[in-house]
């Protein structure tokens, strides 16, 4: 099992480049059920996810093939005859879900697992199945299966989520794609990987209109055909990499950063004293002058701060002046990485979904243990802040999230490596 290796103290000067977005690309590939026709991905990220989905499209029957090191996705689903997605391949990774409705729309019925094996209510499939209940499908779970079946076809539908999740609406916007007559799909997740959904499908030929606001209309078509189309970059990564030069200080450029993929996390860090401005690349990042300053944060769907950048955002706060307090409203049990934090001395206290973090002069180096994707990574950023060495273990997680993050630091100027260790 790898570990990784931070020795703290040096300030970070250079340039990163930013990768496609994971979450955009997860939802891009299963896109091609849709068609018979190719579809290409540029600007893919190299991941471990990318490998699962790509499991998963192939025991579907699609093809699929990584091109110019990873970075080109090739898919073609003309073969793409078995509705069935296996429990095996789905419990590895909830995106696995977003195969569901693609599969109802072009074989008018699917089996697919429930992802990971957990109930409807947790993180809820509820509302997949609410949609496209609503589309015409029947849906019942046996045995940890979502069997769904649109015995007379999907036909378009006004629906109104209660919640606007983002994997609901791709998975509702997907199949109505394929369905007879409009679909509306009010209170709609207006997250980037929506749009870039939205736009790969509307290149596909798809009909539709209303993406990035809370109301999407489809207009569905007989068939849609291939495209090539190019992934946006991830702004989880690029939120983890702008907090790098806060953290340890320097000044780094994020090539490919946008700040309307993170105008929130924008905001905070403007409010903490760091620097964010526009270059002809992408974006600059710097601290102001001396500490970073208290701020608080509080989770949201998007336009807020993205719950995927709360771990990342804590390991900055553990060390700025005065007291800050993070309140998660999106996920339980997101505060997982505090104890390890807590190891390398930070001052945080948490009851619920809110952690209250006091900023203390230095965080100390220490051998702590990642819980999960951001956690691991907020953990590494620590270790950029504190006096010695921190060894991150279980560092598994990073490969889902994170394509080359060891190279990447290094080539700012950060003290890092990646270790086999027995543990």
């Amino acid at each position: 099992m790898d570990s990784i290796v931070v020795t703290g103290g040096g300030a970070l000067s250079g340039q990163i480049p930013i990768a496609g977005a994971k979450n955009a690309c997860l939802t891009l590939m299963p896109a091609t059920l849709l068609s018979k026709e190719p579809l290409t991905l540029t600007n893919a990220p190299r991941l471990s996810d990318i490998k699962t989905m790509t499991a998963l499209l192939e025991s579907l029957g699609a093809e699929v093939s990584a091109l110019a090191d990873g970075s080109v996705i090739a898919m073609s689903s003309h073969n793409a005859d078995n509705p069935v997605a296996d429990y095996e391949i789905v419990r590895k990774m909830r995106a696995s879900n977003l195969v569901l409705g693609p599969l109802l729309a072009r074989h008018g019925h699917a089996v697919v697992s429930m992802p990971g094996g957990c109930a409807i209510g947790t993180r809820p499939m509820d509302l997949h199945i609410h949609g496209l209940e609503a589309l015409g499908a029947e849906i019942e779970l046996k045995e940890g299966y979502l069997h769904a079946n649109a015995p007379r076809g999907l036909k378009g539908a006004q629906i109104e989520l209660r919640f606007a999740s983002v994997g609901a609406t791709e998975n509702i916007m997907m199949a109505a794609t394929l369905a007879k007559g409009t679909t509306v799909l009010k209170n709609a997740a207006r997250e980037p990987e929506i749009i870039d959904l939205a736009t790969c499908l509307r290149s596909m030929g798809a009909q539709i209109d209303g993406d990035g606001t809370g109301t999407i209309t489809i207009q569905g078509v007989d068939r849609l055909h291939g495209a090539t189309h190019p992934v946006l970059p991830d702004r989880i990564e690029l939120g983890t990499y702008m907090l790098a030069p806060a953290i340890a200080g320097g000044e780094v450029e994020l090539l490919g950063g946008r700040i309307d993929l993170l105008s929130a996390f924008c905001e905070k860090l403007d409010e903490a004293g760091i620097a964010v401005t526009e270059t002809e690349k992408g974006l600059k990042v710097a601290r102001r002058n001396g500490q970073v300053k208290a701020v608080n944060v509080k989770t949201e769907v998007f336009p807020g701060f993205p719950t995927d950048l709360q771990a990342q955002m804590m390991a900055l706060l553990c060390t700025a002046d005065g007291v800050s307090v993070l309140e998660e409203t999106i996920f339980e049990n997101r505060f997982m990485h505090t104890p390890e934090l807590m190891r390398m001395g930070a001052q945080i206290e948490v009851h619920g979904g809110t952690a209250t973090v006091t900023g203390v002069d230095k965080l100390k180096g220490a051998p702590v243990m990642a819980t999960d994707l951001r956690a691991s990574v907020s953990l590494i950023l620590a270790g950029l802040a504190a006096e010695g060495e921190t060894v991150v273990s279980r560092v598994y997680h990073l490969d889902r999230g994170y394509e080359h993050v060891v190279a990447k630091l290094r080539g700012i100027g950060a003290n890092i490596e990646r270790i086999k260790t027995n543990g």
